[in-house]
């Protein structure tokens, strides 16, 4: 995965509560074992009107054409909560989002993201509310999120948040289950070395 420590981009305001892996990636399209493609599936039954995803929602914010060039998604409490599956942060990912916002996030969600290079950042309602309210008013507002000193930039306006080191430092070294093994590669090598003399 693509390792990156700040992100500008986009706000797409959806402070829906609740929003599970099932209507983030339909059941559906959980067959596929790789990564590519899930973005146009991405919250398929609200995003389209018909079974085969040829006519879109017009209501729904993701076809609107203002929200087009999101990458900052803002959801209500309890975000990716259902199914353990990867795929609904393949989904996400691949659309092109990098960062969510949320008051709170499923624990097997919040890992898979994290495995994925998505950044799942908490912070209080009421600055979530705060900041979906300015990006309604002016949809080309961007953030600045920056996981290095944990500080989101609007402007002059600056917000704090915290997350676990070992999280941070997947996302900013790129570290999927594998790499983050490979980080102990002269211990492992070590070891085998002892078992082989044993």
């Amino acid at each position: 995965m693509k390792a990156w420590s700040e992100h500008r981009g986009r706000v797409l305001p959806l402070l829906r509560n609740d929003i599970d892996t099932d209507q983030i990636l339909p059941k559906q399209f959980m067959k596929k074992t790789d990564k590519i493609g899930f973005g146009k599936l991405l919250f398929f039954n609200w995003r389209y009107l018909d079974e085969n995803g040829t006519k879109e929602n017009p209501d729904f914010i993701l076809n609107q054409e203002e929200w087009s060039e999101a990458s900052i998604l803002i959801a209500g409490e309890n975000f990716g909560c259902g199914s353990s599956r990867e795929h609904a942060p393949w989904a996400l990912v691949d659309y092109g989002f990098r960062v969510i916002l949320a008051e709170s996030f499923a624990d097997i969600f919040y890992g898979n993201a994290a495995k994925n290079g998505l950044a799942l950042i908490k912070l209080p309602k009421q600055i979530l509310e705060s900041i979906a309210d300015k990006v309604n008013i002016n949809p080309n507002m961007t953030l600045h999120v920056d996981l290095s000193k944990m500080l989101i930039f609007h402007g002059e306006e600056e917000y704090s948040f915290s997350m676990p080191k070992e999280i941070s430092e997947r996302i900013t070294n790129g570290l999927d289950d594998i790499g983050v093994t490979l980080k102990h590669w002269d211990k492992i090598l070590a070891f085998e070395k002892q078992m082989s003399l044993n």
